[in-house]
């Protein structure tokens, strides 16, 4: 990883989830970045959204299907948590890029829809 790398919006992200709580993702996932490079580097935060690939997420209204997931879990299906926003100091989590780069314009426009039916943060 480069010195100089920082997250930008629409990137996916390795992040440490611990500590949780409850319901809450925990240990390593991938992360699907919100927030652009500009805040991300000036606070430290990102903001976004967990991915996974439990099965059960195929009947999960709120889990965005974004394609097949890479490595050794290459066969099951990936899916972004909308339901589930978080705020990660990426720097202190020692967040890296994921090897899935970006989430494609299509998927991420499907994303941001689903999370704003859950916020309701803009009208149309």
């Amino acid at each position: 990883m480069k010195a100089d790398w920082i997250p930008d919006r629409q990137d996916i992200i390795w992040i440490d989830c611990n500590p949780q709580v409850g319901q809450e993702m925990k240990d390593i996932h991938p992360f699907l970045v919100l927030s652009p490079a500009a805040f991300n580097n000036r606070t430290s935060l990102v903001v976004g959204l967990p991915m996974t690939t439990a099965a059960y997420n195929a009947d999960n209204p709120f889990a965005v299907l974004v394609g097949k997931a890479q490595g050794k879990k290459a066969d099951k299906e990936s899916y972004v948590l909308c339901h589930q926003p978080k705020t990660f100091d990426w720097r202190i989590r020692l967040a890296k890029p994921h090897t899935l780069g970006k989430l494609n314009t299509e998927a991420m426009r499907e994303v941001l829809d689903s999370l704003n039916q859950i916020m309701m943060l803009c009208e149309g």
